[in-house]
């Protein structure tokens, strides 16, 4: 008699247990989900400029600097870019430009700025003669 009260013991701590894994993993997996839906995936396309430079197309991920220095993330080989010209970055849900005190400026739908900029999906950034759009799918 008690070897089948330990027996059906087992089938319940054992069921009790797949029941809470299967609860775990569906919430990591909702979370998961959520926090995909919940960022936004910015990106910056080059419209105008150079050759080699037009169509590229950059997902900003992280920080994203801009200069003509071959460290940068996009390099523009002019001679009005400075080594580290601009930074794109993500602040939340917003994608933020700043000017890295460059000599010939950023401009940002044709305005020249001098402190952090949140851009909107479609703004267009002027780097030198090359032009980016920013987007956000």
């Amino acid at each position: 008699m008690i070897d089948l009260i330990l027996f059906a013991g087992r089938i319940i701590l054992v069921v009790l247990l797949y029941v809470f894994l299967f609860a775990a993993m569906r919430a990591g997996v909702g979370l998961v989900r959520g926090q995909r839906r919940d960022t936004a995936i910015w990106c910056v396309d080059v419209e105008k400029g150079s050759r080699a430079m037009r169509g590229l197309h950059v997902d900003v991920l992280g920080p994203v600097v801009v200069g003509r220095s071959p460290s940068s993330d996009i390099v523009i080989d002019e001679p009005y870019v400075s080594a580290t010209h601009a930074r794109f970055t993500i602040q939340g849900p917003a994608l933020v430009l700043e000017d890295l005190g460059s000599t010939n400026g950023t401009m940002v739908n044709g305005h020249v700025i001098d402190q952090p900029v949140t851009l909107r999906d479609g703004d267009e950034v002027q780097v030198g003669d090359t032009v980016m759009r920013v987007s956000r799918q």
